[in-house]
C-alpha cells in the first residue's frame, strides 16, 4: 500500500479547497466596490473562457509533470487570484483575478480525481474508488457547509477577513500537497516524449492527440462527458440565479444561507452512501435515476411555488451523482490520459457555462427566471432521452 497515505492527504487537500468563505460573498463585494452586473456578468465569462481554453493543456501538464505539480500550483494561482480581486480597483486587475482563478481550477480539476484513482490502482485497491470518491465529496460538503456559514458572518465584520481566511485556507492546500506520493506510471513512455526535439510542446500536442484516440475508440466517454456536464451547469446556474430569485420572493440573505447550507449537508450524507446505495441498485440504477429524479427537482422549482424545498431534494441526487459519475468515466479512461481526458470534462462544462449562464440571465431580465428555469429543465429533459438510449445499448 505505497500510496496509502495519498488518500488521507487528499481528503485534507478536499477540505482545504471547500474552504472558500468568498463564495457567496464576492459578487455582493465587487458591486459594493463599483462594478456593475454588466461587468460581473463579463467577469464570470472571462471565467470560463480562460477555463476553456486551458483546461485540456493544463491537464496534459498533469499528465505530463505530474498530478502533485499541477495541484500545487493550482493553489498558487487561486491565492493570488484572492488577492488581485480584494485589493483591484479597475477592470483590468480583475480581468487578471479571474483568469487566474481560472488556472488555478483548471490545474486543480483532472489532476485530483486522476490522482485518487490512480493511487488506489497501483495499490491494487481501485474498487474502493467509489467509496473514497464518496467521502471525499463528503468532507467538500462539510467544508462548504462551513464556508455558508461562516462566510456571510466573516464578510459582516470585514470583506477583507473573509479573502484573507480564504488565501489562508489555499495556502494550507498549497502545504498539504507538498507531502502527496506521486503516482508513477508509465514513466518510460513520459520520459520517451520529452526526451524529444521540443520536448514540452512536443509533449503536450501528443498528449492531447493521444488522447482523442482513446474517444475515437470509446465515443461514449465523449458523450457522457457532454451530458454529465450540462447537467452539472444547470445545477450550477440554479445556485447562482435563486439567489436573486429568492431575494425577489422576500426571503433574507439570512434565510437563504440556511438553505445552501442544508443542502450542502444533505448532499454530504448521499455522497459518503454512494457506495451503498450502489451495492443495492447496482451502477447502472445510479446512472438511469439521479438523472431522472434530477429532472424532477428541475421541473418542480421552475413551475411549482415550492422552489426551495425541490431545491433541497436536488442535494440528494447532488450528493449520488458526482462520485456515480467519476467512478464510471474512471473505468473508461487509461492511466496515461486520465487527467487530460478528465480536463475535456471541465472543458465541456465550461462550454456549457459560457452559452448557458448568461441566457439565463438574459431570460431572466426579459421575462422571468422562473421562465429561465424551465428552458433549463426542458433542455435537460431533451438530453435525458439519447443518454438513456446509450445507456440501454451499453453491455452490461
Amino acid at each position: 500500500m505505497k500510496y496509502k497515505r495519498n488518500i488521507g492527504l487528499a481528503y485534507a487537500f478536499s477540505f482545504s479547497l471547500s474552504l472558500s468563505f468568498t463564495h457567496g460573498i464576492w459578487m455582493i463585494y465587487l458591486a459594493g466596490k463599483g462594478f456593475s452586473l454588466v461587468h460581473l456578468g463579463l467577469l464570470e465569462a472571462i471565467f470560463h473562457v480562460t477555463s476553456f481554453l486551458m483546461e485540456v493543456p493544463t491537464g496534459s501538464v498533469a499528465d505530463i509533470w505530474g498530478r502533485k505539480a499541477s495541484r500545487i500550483a493550482g493553489r498558487l494561482c487561486y491565492g493570488l487570484s484572492l488577492i488581485f480581486m480584494f485589493h483591484g480597483t479597475t477592470f483590468l486587475l480583475q480581468v487578471v483575478a479571474f483568469m487566474l482563478s481560472a488556472l488555478g481550477y483548471n490545474l486543480e480539476s483532472g489532476a485530483g480525481d486522476a490522482l485518487l484513482y490512480d493511487s488506489l490502482l497501483l495499490d491494487g485497491d481501485e474498487g474502493r474508488y467509489i467509496k473514497v470518491k464518496g467521502n471525499d465529496e463528503l468532507i467538500n460538503q462539510i467544508g462548504s457547509i462551513l464556508s455558508f456559514l461562516l462566510g456571510g458572518y466573516l464578510a459582516s465584520l470585514n470583506f477583507g477577513i473573509a479573502f484573507y481566511a480564504t488565501v489562508g485556507s489555499a495556502v494550507l492546500g498549497f502545504f498539504i500537497a507538498l507531502f502527496f506520493i506521486e503516482p508513477e506510471l508509465e514513466k518510460a513512455e513520459i520520459q520517451r516524449k520529452m526526451s524529444l526535439p521540443g520536448s514540452v510542446l512536443f509533449s503536450l500536442k501528443s498528449q492531447i492527440l493521444d488522447s482523442g484516440k482513446v474517444f475515437r475508440k470509446t465515443p461514449r466517454i465523449g458523450f457522457f462527458i457532454l451530458f454529465s456536464e450540462s447537467l452539472f451547469a444547470f445545477m450550477v446556474c440554479q445556485f447562482f440565479y435563486l439567489q436573486n430569485h429568492w431575494t425577489n420572493l422576500g426571503y433574507s440573505p439570512a434565510i437563504i444561507g440556511m438553505v445552501f447550507s442544508l443542502h450542502a449537508a444533505i448532499a454530504a450524507v448521499f455522497s459518503v452512501k454512494a457506495h451503498a446505495i450502489e451495492k443495492i441498485i447496482g451502477q447502472r440504477g445510479l446512472l438511469v435515476c439521479c438523472p431522472l429524479m434530477l429532472l424532477l427537482t428541475l421541473w418542480g422549482v421552475a413551475l411549482t411555488p415550492y422552489s426551495m424545498v425541490f431545491y433541497t431534494l436536488s442535494a440528494s441526487i447532488e450528493g449520488l451523482l458526482i462520485p456515480t459519475i467519476s467512478t464510471y468515466l474512471n473505468q473508461l479512461i487509461p492511466s496515461r490520459f486520465r487527467a487530460t481526458i478528465l480536463s475535456f470534462q471541465s472543458m465541456a462544462y465550461s462550454l456549457f457555462m459560457i452559452a448557458i449562464f448568461p441566457l439565463v440571465g438574459l431570460i431572466g431580465n426579459l421575462a422571468s427566471l422562473n421562465h429561465a428555469f424551465t428552458l433549463l429543465s426542458s433542455i435537460a429533459t431533451m438530453l435525458v432521452i439519447p443518454y438513456l438510449v446509450m445507456l440501454s445499448k451499453q453491455k452490461r
